[in-house]
Order: C-alpha cells, then sequence, then structure tokens
C-alpha cells in the first residue's frame, strides 16, 4: 500500500492511499463467503457457492463494493498509523479508482490536531481574593446545622417567609387542567425557591384553609413556557423551632463534647472551601493568561462537533422542541441568534484548551495511572448517583473512558502549569501552593474537570484508532 500526506491547512489534512489488488485477497475471500450466503443458486449450498460460479450470477460489481466498503476503512486506519499526523473527528472518504486486477485509489480528508508553539509559562501569575471567614458566616453554619434538628410546631397566625405549609396545587392553560401539576398534601418551605415562581407571594399572608391564585410561567412538560392560572390551597402552616446551641447540643448534632469545639471545626471546614476557591480562581486565572499566550488554529469539525453538544444539552429539557426553546430565550432577555453566538464562541474557547492542555501533557510526558482513573469513575459514579459498576458500563457503551482519561491528563497539565506560576492574595503575599492543591502526590484525587460542558474528548488520536 502506498500513502501520502498533503497538508491542505495548519488543522486539516488529505491522506491519498492506493492498495495493490494482491493486498485484497482476504477482503475478496470474505466477500465472497458473505454473498455467497445471500444468493441461493440450485445445485449448491448456501453459503457453498465457488467464486467464479457466483460472479457469473450476480456480475463482477457487487463483489467489488463489498471489498471496497470493508478494505478502505481499515487502510485509511493504516495510512493514519504511518503517518505523523494526530487525526481527529472522523474523515471525509472518496473512492477515486477502482482499476479492477489492479488497485484502488481513494483519498481521506480529515482534521488534525495542530502542531503548537506553546510559550515559557513560568512567568504566569494570579492574584486571588483574600480568605477570610466571619463570625455571620460562622453563624449562618451553626443555624443550618440547628435547622437540621428542629422540630416543627403549629402557628395560629398567617403564613410568612420560613414557614413550613401544606398544600394543595392546581394549574390550568387556557381552561384546561394541567394533569402534571396537579398535587395535594404537598409539603413546602417559604423562600426556599423549590417550586414554581409567585408561590411565595401567593402564600405569604394566607391563613389555613384559604385558597387563592396567581399566574406563573411552567418551566417544564407539555406546557413548558406558557402562562398558567395556579389555584393554591393552604392546609397547614407550621414554624421550625430550633435547639439551643450549646454543649448538649454539640453532642448530639457531632462528635464534640462542647459547643466551642463544634464552632471551631465549622471554621476550619469553612476556611478549607474558601481556600479551595482560591485555588480554583487561581487555575482560572492562569489558564486564561496561559491561553492569551497561544495562537491556535482550530480544527472546525471538532469545534462543529462541541456547538452540536451543546446545543443539544440545552434544547434536550425542552423535549428537543424548538419552538418552546426560543421561547423560553426570549422569555429570558435572549435570542436564538444570541444564544448561536455564545455557544460558538464557548466551543471554540473548550477546543482551544483541549488542544493547549494536550500539547504541554505531551511535552511533559503527563500519564494517568489506573488508580487516578478510578478515583475519578468512582467521583463521577457518586456525583451522578449510581453504582461504580454501573457507571463504568455506561461509559464504555457510550464510549467516554477515553474523555475521562484525557481530562484527568489535561488536568494535571494545567496543575503543572499553575505550580510553575506565581500566586498572590490582594496584599501581594505569595500563597501556599500546596495548602491550595494539596500535594502533588494526592493533587489529582480532587481535580475538577478543566472544560466545563465538554462531555466528549475530541481528540481522536492515532493512539486510539487501533481500538
Amino acid at each position: 500500500m502506498k500513502s501520502t500526506v498533503e497538508h491542505l491547512s495548519p488543522t486539516r489534512v488529505r491522506f491519498n492511499v492506493e492498495v495493490p489488488f494482491d493486498e485484497l485477497k482476504p477482503n475478496f475471500d470474505r466477500a465472497y463467503q458473505e454473498l455467497a450466503k445471500q444468493v441461493r443458486i440450485p445445485g449448491f449450498r448456501p453459503g457453498k457457492v465457488p467464486a467464479r460460479v457466483l460472479e457469473s450470477r450476480i456480475g463482477r460489481a457487487p463483489v467489488l463494493d463489498e471489498v471496497v466498503n470493508e478494505a478502505v476503512p481499515s487502510k485509511y486506519l493504516e495510512a493514519v498509523n504511518s503517518s505523523e499526523v494526530s487525526t481527529l473527528g472522523r474523515p471525509d472518504i472518496e473512492v477515486t479508482n477502482i482499476a479492477d486486477g489492479e488497485k484502488v485509489e481513494f483519498s481521506a480528508e480529515v482534521d488534525v490536531r495542530p502542531e503548537l508553539t506553546v510559550p515559557s509559562y513560568g512567568d504566569l501569575s494570579a492574584t486571588v481574593e483574600n480568605v477570610e471567614v466571619t463570625d455571620q458566616e460562622i453563624q449562618d453554619q451553626l443555624d443550618e446545622l440547628r435547622a437540621r434538628f428542629g422540630t416543627l410546631i403549629s402557628v395560629g397566625r398567617p403564613a410568612a417567609h420560613g414557614d413550613f405549609v401544606s398544600i394543595d396545587l392546581a394549574a390550568e392553560v387556557d381552561g384546561q387542567a394541567v394533569e402534571e401539576a396537579q398535587t395535594s398534601g404537598l409539603s413546602y418551605e417559604i423562600g426556599s425557591g423549590q417550586l414554581i415562581e409567585g408561590i411565595d407571594d401567593a402564600l405569604i399572608g394566607m391563613s389555613e384553609g384559604e385558597t387563592g391564585t396567581f399566574t406563573t410561567s411552567l418551566v417544564a412538560g407539555e406546557y413548558a413556557g406558557r402562562d398558567a392560572e395556579v389555584t393554591v390551597t393552604l392546609h397547614s402552616v407550621k414554624e421550625r423551632q430550633l435547639p439551643e446551641a450549646d454543649d448538649e447540643f454539640a453532642q448530639m448534632a457531632s462528635e464534640f463534647d462542647t459547643i466551642d469545639e463544634l464552632i471551631a471545626d465549622l471554621r476550619e471546614r469553612l476556611g478549607r472551601v474558601k481556600r479551595m476557591q482560591q485555588g480554583m480562581q487561581a487555575r482560572d486565572k492562569i489558564l486564561e493568561s496561559l491561553l492569551e499566550r497561544v495562537e491556535v488554529p482550530l480544527p472546525e469539525s471538532v469545534v462543529q462537533s462541541e456547538v452540536e453538544t451543546r446545543e443539544h444539552d440545552a434544547v434536550h429539557p425542552f423535549d428537543h422542541d424548538e419552538e418552546r426553546f426560543v421561547q423560553s430565550l426570549t422569555e429570558q432577555g435572549s435570542s436564538r441568534e444570541e444564544f448561536n453566538a455564545k455557544t460558538r464562541q464557548e466551543a471554540e474557547e473548550a477546543v482551544k484548551t483541549q488542544l493547549v492542555l494536550d500539547t504541554i501533557a505531551d511535552a511533559d510526558g503527563i500519564s494517568v495511572s489506573d488508580n487516578e482513573l478510578t478515583e475519578r469513575i468512582i467521583y463521577q459514579a457518586q456525583q451522578s448517583g449510581t453504582s461504580p459498576d454501573q457507571y463504568v458500563q455506561q461509559i464504555q457503551q457510550s464510549g467516554q473512558l477515553g474523555a475521562i482519561y484525557a481530562d484527568i491528563r489535561r488536568s494535571k497539565a494545567l496543575f503543572s502549569v499553575v505550580r510553575q506560576s506565581t500566586v498572590t492574595d490582594e496584599q501581594g503575599n505569595a500563597m501556599d501552593l500546596d495548602e491550595l492543591f494539596g500535594t502533588q502526590e494526592d493533587e489529582s484525587e480532587e481535580q475538577p474537570e478543566v472544560v466545563e460542558g465538554a462531555s466528549e474528548d475530541q481528540s481522536e488520536e492515532k493512539s486510539r484508532d487501533d481500538q
């Protein structure tokens, strides 16, 4: 087989491939076997028709079609693997010549990962917000904990913000009942924002046994985006009584003996959360500065695939009803055109990030261990509420294992860049990167995804084409 690579642009190539017929004998054998199963010829058992007899009955063309359809994809992969380019996405293949008995020629255009020159990044810097845990924040944390152990008591007054109520709901659109919006005996905390818009204003001031109506826009179901008249009936009003914040409460709600020990633990936990937020700030700012230094030609097919993924995710909650989706955008003060432009920009930024971090990972020889891959899978399984075994089956069936591997690798590349950068607080004090990100040994355990929304690994490099 002969193959050449023609560079059409920094992100696209054309493979020109010539395959002599003597390399296609296994393909011809399989083609004859497959076609023989489909043809019934008197005197021969199914699948046992000799090639010469088969061709005399059906002609040469079906045989050649079968051979070419089977051989071209594998010969394309062979050409890719013998080249020095990393392909991205699916190729556009065209069979240009079939010289029967001599050769098959075809071309394949495909996007490739561009060759990038990443400049030095050791001088990158970022300033992050100071970490300050206030007494009010600690009090809020303590009140949330007390609320978990609170008791509900009936009150003889109208409903107010923060009360717990039992209600019936019914909704109509243009006089038609909305079945999925009918419910009875629903428990709800006024002000929690867990129900439809307008419910809180309708409930506040109502007394037990009263019924009221209000108008709201439905956000899901058959009538998503439509205005509905909602009827609410209030059955009971209760308020939550919190336990005293004392040593007895600390012993009941935690492993600590005193309230002072519990408060100290809350302060430490909140401090860790804020330091993690500092780390994410530093990561995002360093990444932004890094990307500003690199010119990246973007493979169009990869960008378009990312755009389509993001559009699918956005329209999916509306059952892919374009009219309802556009109506929702309009109600948010946006439009389809603005959404398309924003989605395109986000997709380009995501692909640029992937390509730059892949280049750094290659240059630094960054790999992903089995343990790191397992930890990420377990974490994502927990986030999705499924068992690790079920999650592994899901990602294998959807072909997402490579995407998870690639994301971990990119995260490690980004953290490698951040560790070589300077991170300071608002007073100019250098931050302890081990305190922000943990040690390099445990870094991979809590790495978030570096590109939000990039649900698929767009870089189908030739190392995976063999699989």
